[in-house]
């Protein structure tokens, strides 16, 4: 809770949502998350950005994405990427011609 509330005070923002590292989860930390007020949330949509050895791939991470977009579609693209930075704006461009939109988990429709 200590980032919880750093955030907060720094920004105002109240964090509601927590992605287990690696997608790695258990009914103990699920069941420790939701006592802490988050939920859960996973992706379905990733690649191998997280990888420092395989950088200098951005078109291979864009193709990645999309050809796995589908409505709902949560991706998952780390900051320490300098692939994901490259095509991040092509790619949501891109994303935007064949029809998608880019909403908060908060706009989502449950």
């Amino acid at each position: 809770m200590k980032l919880h509330n750093s955030v907060y005070e720094i920004t105002g923002y109240e964090m509601t949502y927590f992605r287990p590292p690696r997608g790695e989860f258990s009914e103990r930390t699920t069941s420790i998350v939701d006592s802490l007020g988050y939920t859960s949330v996973l992706w379905s949509n990733a690649y191998d950005d997280w990888d420092k050895t395989k950088q200098g791939r951005a078109d291979y991470g864009k193709k990645k994405i999309l050809d796995n977009l589908h409505n709902g579609a949560v991706i998952l693209l780390h900051s320490t990427s300098e692939d994901n930075l490259a095509m991040l704006d092509s790619m949501i461009k891109e994303a935007k011609t064949m029809g998608y939109e880019f909403k908060s988990l908060d706009e989502f429709e449950k």
